[in-house]
């Protein structure tokens, strides 16, 4: 229903009003809807322990621990670094809910950065997000769903590398058709591949603990022997362990949708984050019941290949819901950085034409589109490993730069309000440790890719003072016809059009 002075009198309570007295009838009314939609979408205590743990697992636990442990060769470190990686992502959600109930601003780490530190830093967040960390991550969750998916047609061999890009690819533009038709079916699809997440990690992990009282402990005897541990190594590992622990910081996101946010974010946090590390070490140990280091690191599929051992002939199970869950921390994926693009749009950080709705299915489309494409050239040239490493080493850049954010206003912004504040050490530990991981692999393994990262970064400089400080008038005379005919070609209008 729609309100209108001429539609309010059709409502019995408000049949015999005065003129001129709709207009406040209808701020009240408003007013009472708004408090009672609030009131059904707060989100309580154990869905937000639910969200933390449904956002983070997902593709990592079933690639990463192949990475993990071919940067430490031996069981022991690598169960340490599993939990150490645990540890990180809880102290760095902690300091991001003090920056989510200081700052309640949507955008993630943007107006952190901006309060901070100004415009510049912030700008670079969004450039290095829209087109580097967002979808390099998307694109190794599908390339992860193509391993999983083709494995059981390569029983004893690799897949073709062919055969999982295209797989990735035709992946991603399903993805992409599904969030740009529709929001609903896209919100459907992820609660049907949600619970399928969760039944392999049961499944797996239940598995383990029966092996275990069942006496399978030969693989866990010397298991800190033959070990390599380096800076440079320890720190591949955190990359690739804490690529598992992605969506940490994802909760503060939703601030003002948590009943009573100054005690249920930090609890969901302390809660929710521990229950994600004993599920990845317990994960971890059921794999390690039934293969050993050397069967881990020739496996192509780990999770395909204790389903294989274990639940042998029901062995198809695994990689199905391993497949199911990829595709499902995919979608997700797609859906929170398409509207991403969306507002970096709406803000003038990117063409125009990214922050439209589309008339006829009310989804930010072109956002969505522009984002499967940008996936779609990451998946041709890269790998797993490699595009984990990039991400890796792109997103704790600016997840460092952000804590480092907290400790700056806790001098420079004393005024502003802390309704959760974590003692000071926690962010000072947050920041060396990030400056650890950035700067160790360079220093010990440099390559060149990492020179490429950074020079890609600093570019957004120049794309800043462009087109964002200076604004041409020749860029506009461009994205004008370029905004007109997409416009016409994807039926999408400014979001106000869609509103009035």
């Amino acid at each position: 229903m729609i309100l209108s002075p001429s539609s309010i009198n059709t409502i019995p309570r408000y049949k015999y009003l005065k003129q001129g007295e709709e207009n406040k009838v209808i701020g009240e009314l408003l007013e009472i809807a708004y408090k009672n939609i609030s009131f059904y979408f707060k989100v309580g205590l154990i869905s937000g322990i639910c969200m933390i743990v449904g956002t983070i697992i997902g593709s990592g636990i079933f690639v990463s621990p192949k990475s993990v442990l071919a940067n430490v060769e031996a069981v022991g470190p690598c169960l340490i670094i599993w939990a150490a990686c645990g540890v990180l992502a809880t102290l760095g959600a902690l300091c991001f809910a003090e920056l989510g109930t200081m700052i309640t601003k949507s955008g993630g780490e943007y107006p952190y950065l901006m309060e901070a530190f100004g415009p510049i830093p912030a700008f670079l967040f969004s450039w290095t997000s829209l087109l580097v960390t967002k979808p390099s991550s998307f694109a190794i969750i599908c390339l992860s769903f193509a391993e999983y998916a083709s494995a059981p047609f390569y029983p004893g061999c690799d897949p073709p590398q062919a055969v999982i890009k295209c797989l990735a690819a035709a992946a991603i533009v399903v993805i992409t058709i599904v969030n740009s038709l529709s929001v609903k079916l896209g919100s459907y699809l992820q609660n049907f591949l949600t619970a399928a997440k969760m039944i392999i990690v049961t499944i797996i992990i239940v598995s383990g603990i029966v092996l275990l009282a069942q006496g399978k402990t030969d693989n866990f005897k010397d298991s800190f022997k033959g070990s390599k541990i380096s800076v440079s190594s320890i720190s591949l590992a955190f990359y690739n362990g804490l690529w598992a622990y992605d969506g940490w910081n994802q909760l503060n996101y939703i601030t003002e949708e948590l009943k009573n946010p100054y005690r249920n974010l930090p609890l969901s946090i302390i809660i929710g984050i521990p229950l994600v590390t004993v599920c990845y070490v317990l994960i971890n140990i059921s794999y390690f019941t039934v293969m050993t280091s050397t069967e881990l690191l020739q496996s192509q599929a780990v999770a395909v290949t204790f389903g294989d051992r274990v639940l042998y002939p029901a062995s198809w199970i695994v990689p199905l819901f391993v497949v199911f869950s990829t595709l499902g921390s995919a979608n997700g994926t797609c859906f929170t950085a398409g509207r991403l693009v969306y507002v970096a749009g709406r803000e003038g950080h990117v063409l125009k034409i990214l922050s439209y709705i589309s008339v006829k299915r009310l989804t930010p489309a072109p956002a969505i589109i522009f984002y499967g494409a940008i996936t779609i050239i990451y998946i041709i040239p890269g790998d797993i490993d490699s595009l984990i490493n990039y991400f890796s080493f792109a997103v704790w850049i600016f997840y460092g730069l952000t804590v480092l954010a907290l400790i700056v206003m806790r001098f420079t912004r004393k005024e502003l309000r802390r309704p959760i504040k974590i003692p000071i050490i926690i962010p000072v530990i947050v920041t060396l440790v990030s400056i650890l991981l950035v700067l160790a692999p360079i220093i010990s393994a440099p390559e060149l890719a990492y020179l490429y990262c950074t020079l890609f970064i600093l570019s957004g400089l120049i794309v800043y003072a462009l087109f964002v400080h200076l604004k041409f008038s020749w860029a506009q005379k461009i994205s004008k016809p370029i905004t007109m005919h997409l416009q016409m070609l994807l039926e999408v209008v400014p979001e106000e059009e869609v509103i009035e």
